[in-house]
């Protein structure tokens, strides 16, 4: 039985400010799931926190590129070889995020660790694909809208190539699961041979089927990296994230895709990311995910 290493990454560089005098609140993440129980319940090893750059974004205007990159490039290649020592010391890493941007930390690691193309695989459990880039936008902005694009390659060189290591994922090993019907880039992620089902997809094989689908999916991979935005769920159960939508997922079947996606030797590690303790003023959604996390992965 693997032992669960949980990590803080409380990184929240990739988003927007919500006013022009606040910062996200997603950096308080980690802690709010901590005062949950989460360390204990999962008799999990407590591997520290990763502190971030400060956020600021500046003078940043359109067309000036991903906000903060430099910063994001920096910390990505940190988490990285954090997550990578958790994972040589044969331990399973749970990260708390933090906005999606720290998908940037897990892909890197994943591709220092498997560096052959085709043998490191992405399961991406989101409300939305993230697929925004130069290719299909009037302009790109924010890297946690943007990371799944990034990942896989579209994108500025300092955060698509660090190290010299792009793509970070082959688009053929990448699965998508959660997505609304009406995502701008379905169209896009089909063309681009990156597999997905969309919720209404997803329900009507069954969450278990769903996150085996996504792990088949994947092909002859040697590890995959398992992330999990919050905002999959529907916004009636989880309205603490940034941009809360209709039409999601259920609790339960966000407890299934992970603990199937868990049960397979493969599955490197885990990230958690977009949950905002701003908008979880009594802790009920905090504590709603750290009864998820214990019953996939205890």
């Amino acid at each position: 039985m693997r032992r669960v290493a949980i990590l803080d990454a409380p990184s929240n560089l990739g988003l927007r400010p919500p006013t022009p005098t606040t910062v996200p609140g997603c950096a308080k993440a980690p802690g709010a799931l901590r005062d949950r129980g989460l360390v204990t319940r999962l008799s999990a090893r407590d591997a520290g926190c990763l502190t971030p750059p400060r956020f600021d974004t500046g003078d940043w205007q359109p067309g000036d590129g991903v906000s903060q990159s430099g910063e994001i490039a920096a910390y990505s290649r940190k988490l990285a070889t954090r997550i990578e020592a958790i994972i040589d010391a044969g331990e399973w890493p749970l990260v708390l995020g933090g906005d999606c941007s720290i998908l940037l930390g897990g892909g890197l690691a994943m591709r220092r660790r498997f560096p052959e193309p085709g043998k490191a695989g992405l399961v991406f459990i989101d409300g939305h694909s993230d697929f925004r880039h130069p290719g299909n936008a009037p302009y790109v902005g924010a890297a946690a809208g943007e990371d799944l694009a990034l990942v896989t390659g579209r994108g500025q060189p300092d955060l698509t190539d660090i190290d010299g290591h792009r793509p970070y994922f082959e688009s053929s090993q990448v699965a998508v699961l959660g997505i609304r019907d009406s995502d701008a880039h379905r169209m896009e992620l089909t063309a681009t041979g990156i597999s997905h089902r969309t919720v209404p997809e997803l329900r009507s094989a069954g969450a278990v089927r769903s996150a085996e689908w996504a792990v088949e999916s994947l092909g002859p991979v040697s590890g995959f990296w398992l992330h999990v935005d919050v905002d999959v769920l529907d916004g009636s159960v989880m309205p603490a994230v940034d941009s809360p939508d209709s039409g999601g997922i259920a609790y339960g079947e966000l407890q299934q895709l992970v603990e199937v996606c868990f049960s397979y030797e493969e599955c490197m590690g885990m990230e958690l990311t977009v949950f905002d303790p701003d908008y979880d003023p009594d802790g009920e959604y905090a504590e709603a995910l750290v009864d998820i996390l214990v019953s996939a992965l205890a």
